[in-house]
């Protein structure tokens, strides 16, 4: 009996609901698409772009007959290694970090005429172009020193020529200038002797500070010796100069020296007279 029940059950009836049961969730999900944040959704119809674009959220579609290419639409980071020529003829390797964003209204038209490449396809090629015209208006010890100029130079010319395409730049980051060896080492001999040169005009410049201070020193003082000789001088009367003369003499007249060499001594001469 058993048997013959299983025999009576017809297969189709069991396996056709469960295929229905599958297309029809195939095609519910195929219905719809999620588009994240920070994203916009590009239709395609038959493999025709459709003009406008799907905001973050849920959406509808025809299963089948239209896909949704998703747009990152946030900031979006971009490290490029190139190479230029200086003004001086030196090559100049740079590493940049570029800052840009896809404008949402445009996200249709960049992937309709561009593709979803448009990173290598536009925003690398200008960046060598821009970089090379602004690294060809400085030297290369100048480009040093006028990164931030030459950030800013970048941002301009980079939206100047990616703007009307729907791509904005909004910062340029120098990270690495390399030169070869040889623009290295003159530079560096060019900062030593620059160094050399400025110790020896301050050793200069100290030597003659000091000299001018010596001098002024000296100035300062026979200037002072003048005024006190001159105060001395005032103040010596001729019976000042007698009274000095008193308080050093001894008490013993002076001897003089006579015919053959006799000394006479004036104090003898003088008692013997009295």
């Amino acid at each position: 009996m058993e048997t013959n029940v299983i025999k009576k059950i017809n297969p189709k009836k069991i396996i056709i609901p469960i295929v229905i049961v599958i297309v029809a969730v195939i095609v519910g999900l195929n219905s719809f698409v999620v588009v994240d944040a920070g994203h916009t959704g590009v239709v395609v119809t038959m493999g025709k772009v459709n003009e406008g674009v799907l905001q973050e959220g849920v959406h509808a579609k025809i299963p089948f007959v239209q896909s949704v290419e998703k747009i990152d639409n946030r900031i979006q980071k971009l490290e490029v290694n190139t190479e230029a020529f200086s003004k001086d003829l030196q090559s100049v390797k740079t590493v940049l970090a570029i800052n840009y964003r896809v404008d949402t209204s445009k996200s249709y038209s960049i992937y309709k005429n561009i593709g979803s490449d448009y990173e290598n396809v536009l925003v690398v090629p200008a960046v060598n172009e821009v970089l090379k015209a602004i690294t060809a208006t400085y030297t290369a010890e100048q480009s040093v020193t006028n990164r931030a100029l030459i950030s800013d130079g970048l941002v301009k010319g980079l939206n100047e020529k990616l703007n009307n395409i729907g791509l904005y730049v909004t910062d340029v980051n120098i990270i690495d200038f390399d030169f070869s060896e040889a623009f290295i080492t003159a530079i560096e001999e060019k900062q030593v002797a620059q160094q050399k040169l400025l110790k020896a005009e301050t050793e200069k410049q100290t030597k003659i500070k000091n000299a001018e201070a010596d001098a002024e020193a000296k100035k300062i003082k026979a200037k002072g010796d003048a005024e006190a000789n001159n105060k001395i001088n005032d103040s010596l009367t001729d019976k000042v100069i007698q009274n000095k003369k008193i308080e050093k003499w001894n008490g013993e007249l002076p001897k003089v020296q006579g015919d053959g060499g006799t000394i006479i001594d004036i104090g003898s001469v003088t008692e013997k007279s009295k």
